[in-house]
């Protein structure tokens, strides 16, 4: 699978640009603040129906422009077809397959698959659980697309369902107000239950297929290490106990929202379900933290998460460290840099390596990253990835493009993209 073609019309800094692109490598060479990153910004978008860089549309859209297009012609297998995707702020985005229109513009989301590579990726080691969870959505909508439609249903569900806890929280006990809020509240408990239980399933089974990549990937990207250094856990917000199917998984849901109700009403929020669940990273560190100093910090951290989860009932929504005596740490607070940076390399080489199992070569897109890395990094990362079938890569400067990616070379400056054959 590659681009042939994009084209863009009010899409961040371009009134109009036409790239041709091709099989292989290609690099964006420009000075930051230019528009380099916005070309494989449209691509990703294409995948998606979102940005890596923001939350919504509306810094996709040209200052002063209606409405954004973005246009691409991608190859699969010998054919080729045009998607193209209309952004409207304050309305519903329209996408087309052949100049057809679609029914709904999610109906274009995996056909076409993009693995980002960005400065940003350090976050799904660093930052919040939420940017955990999004990762493993993404993925997961991308192998099936049809996901889209249940997280969509799941977070309307999980809106409504906060806006009458809020109402039933807020009303006076025994009066018609709070009673009318708990008796529509039970209906929407069920579609949480229902809902939840299918993101839940479908988010710990894929886990558990990432799993060896992401040890794979970390065993080639960090310096000594070795394939069992690096794993990954699904850490739910309830006990599963053997709940694993749909019908299980949503008994399990519903009997622990029945169990929180009175926290649920006191705070007026969902404390229960796939939105308040974590995915746990963690590396090994040889004998592992059973002694010394690394050992007390854990286990330190693990008492205060304890007495946090104690006082506060919707505690568990952050990253949870082992016990003195386990052989692992959590990446995130005791990784070094190089060891976080490396982790995420491996969760986006894993995710790439995937997908390539599922019969698809997704298109590799390497934002800036290479100017973030140490130059053994910046060679394991470009040999890894030489081989896809298209790289998209951006740099501020050329000597950043490590050798073994050589290829098509594009100049992006003062609005212009042209290319490059000196």
């Amino acid at each position: 699978m590659y681009v042939s073609h994009l084209t863009l019309h009010d899409f961040r800094s371009y009134p109009a640009a036409d790239v041709a692109l091709e099989p292989g490598v290609t690099a964006f060479i420009g000075r930051n603040g230019q528009g380099k990153t916005n070309l494989v910004e449209a691509i990703d978008y294409l995948s998606r129906l979102a940005s890596h860089r923001v939350a919504s549309d509306a810094p996709l859209i040209r200052a002063g422009a209606e409405q954004a297009i973005v246009r691409a012609a991608v190859v699969r297998d010998g054919r080729t077809a045009v998607l193209e995707v209309e952004l409207n702020p304050g309305r519903s985005n329209r996408a087309r397959i052949n100049r057809s229109p679609l029914p709904r513009a999610r109906d274009l989301v995996g056909l076409v698959r993009t693995v980002v590579f960005s400065p940003e990726d350090l976050t799904l080691v660093k930052g919040d659980p939420s940017d955990r969870r999004k990762f493993l959505d993404d993925l997961l909508v991308l192998r099936t697309p049809r996901l889209a439609g249940v997280r969509s249903d799941y977070d309307r569900v999980l809106r409504q369902r906060n806006s009458l806890l809020k109402t039933a929280g807020a009303a006076r006990r025994g009066s018609s107000a709070q009673e009318g809020a708990l008796s529509t509240l039970g209906v929407w408990d069920s579609h949480l239950a229902t809902t939840g239980a299918e993101l839940l399933a479908e988010r710990l089974a894929l886990v558990e297929q990432l799993r060896p990549y992401v040890g794979s990937a970390y065993a080639t990207v960090a310096r000594g290490a070795r394939r069992d250094d690096a794993d990954i856990e699904y850490r739910p917000s309830l006990e599963l106990g053997g709940a694993r199917t749909q019908p299980e998984l949503a008994e399990a849901l519903l009997a622990e929202v029945e169990r929180r109700r009175k926290d649920e009403l006191d705070r007026g929020i969902s404390l229960v379900g796939p939105h308040r669940d974590e995915l746990l990273l963690t590396i090994g560190h040889g004998a592992g933290p059973s002694t010394g100093a690394s050992a007390d910090a854990a286990a330190g951290a693990s008492a205060d998460a304890a007495a946090e989860a104690d006082a506060d009932p919707g505690a568990g929504d952050g990253e949870e460290a082992p016990t003195s005596g386990g052989p692992r740490l959590p990446v995130k607070g005791y990784a070094s840099h190089g060891e976080s940076w490396s982790f995420a390399l491996a969760l986006r080489l894993a995710s790439y390596d995937l997908l390539r199992s599922d019969g698809d070569d997704p298109i590799l897109i390497l934002d800036d990253v290479f100017a973030e890395l140490d130059t053994e990094r910046r060679a394991q990362l470009a040999e890894l990835v030489a081989g896809a079938e298209q790289v998209l890569v951006t740099a501020a400067v050329a000597a950043d493009v490590p050798a073994a990616l050589a290829g098509a070379r594009f100049l992006v400056g003062e609005g212009k993209v042209r290319r490059d054959d000196a």
